[in-house]
């Protein structure tokens, strides 16, 4: 007597089976995630035109009320490609955690704009929070390079108004926890530790955070360096704006960088640990400026472990509007 096993009985009654058919079993193991592009969460009104900043947004497809991280991109104060590093922002959104990301305002427009459009992002999402299934009490902030800058600046500016313009001003800017990836926290400085030559260039009308800060040379201007107006370019650093209680930091910055100094991370771990503010720092050995270190696993399960631990998980909610608009799309 021929015996037929129990898993090819219930495959050959499945309905659409035919003889040849594989048939495999999947088990749920991972929830969906839905992504939302092309956000205006902003609009500059200027002269003559209206910009529209945009936002992309990737939402874990549950009812959960769920922690929110807003990735700000680095380019060197000269773009703000937002769509990238989708290895750490998918991993986020995996570990549950609504994920944006927006652009902002760069060179040839000067500082405040990045930071009132960081400001805007976080007050966008605050406003909206009942239909992308946000927690709006646990919103954090994360950032590489000119992003870290923002970042640090968004953590360090929560509890000023100054910076806070445009939309929804009812609901608050400030964030619950701040990364930053090989970011800058003193603009007058950048170059420290470098060979002089390096450090020469950060002294240039021309260089970036002199543009950022002073704006480029036209009529009656001839241009500044970072230099000029100390006073100013520490106000537009993290390090200027070091009164008051500060949110969990976690900064990283790797040993080889050449573009950004590791001094920049270590002065403001220096700067929060001695006025008691919680804050990690992670050197990583041989890491460049944005190089694939950043992108491997556990560098990545650092910056999520490290969420997790300071915003917590998501929350269910039961009878609860939260999480329609991912949960219907």
């Amino acid at each position: 007597m021929t015996l037929v096993s129990h898993t090819v009985l219930s495959a050959t009654t499945l309905p659409g089976y035919t003889q040849g058919a594989e048939v495999i079993n999947v088990d749920k193991t991972r929830g969906q995630i839905d992504a939302i592009n092309g956000i205006v969460y902003s609009q500059i009104i200027q002269t003559r035109t209206v910009r529209a900043l945009h936002m992309s947004l990737l939402l874990p497809r549950n009812h959960s009320l769920k922690p929110a991280i807003v990735y700000f991109p680095g380019g060197g104060f000269t773009s703000a490609d937002y769509d990238k590093f989708i290895e750490m922002r998918m991993a986020l959104a995996e570990a549950g955690y609504v994920v944006a990301t927006a652009e902002y305002r760069v060179i040839p427009d000067t500082f405040p704009a990045p930071v009132i459009d960081g400001k805007s992002a976080i007050r966008y999402l605050r406003q909206h929070a009942s239909e992308y299934g946000i927690d709006p009490s646990r919103i954090g902030v994360l950032g590489d390079s000119a992003g870290g800058w923002m970042a640090q600046m968004l953590g360090t500016t929560g509890s000023e108004k100054a910076f806070d313009k445009g939309d929804f001003l009812n609901q608050s800017s400030s964030v619950q926890a701040v990364v930053s990836l090989y970011g800058i926290s003193n603009l007058l400085n950048i170059g420290e530790g470098f060979p002089a030559a390096t450090d020469k260039v950060h002294q240039s009308p021309a260089a970036t955070e002199a543009l950022l800060v002073n704006g480029a040379a036209f009529r009656d201007f001839a241009g500044a360096s970072i230099t000029h107006d100390p006073k100013k370019a520490l106000y537009a650093s993290p390090v200027g704006h070091l009164d008051g209680k500060k949110p969990p930091f976690l900064l990283m910055h790797g040993s080889a960088d050449t573009l950004v100094s590791p001094l920049q991370s270590a002065q403001l771990y220096q700067a929060l640990n001695k006025a008691g503010d919680p804050v990690e720092y992670v050197l990583i050995e041989g890491a460049e400026h944005g190089d694939i270190h950043w992108y491997q696993k556990p560098v990545i399960d650092r910056v999520v472990n490290w969420f997790t631990a300071k915003l917590g998980q998501p929350v269910a909610q039961e009878n609860s509007r939260a999480g329609s608009a991912s949960a219907n799309l």
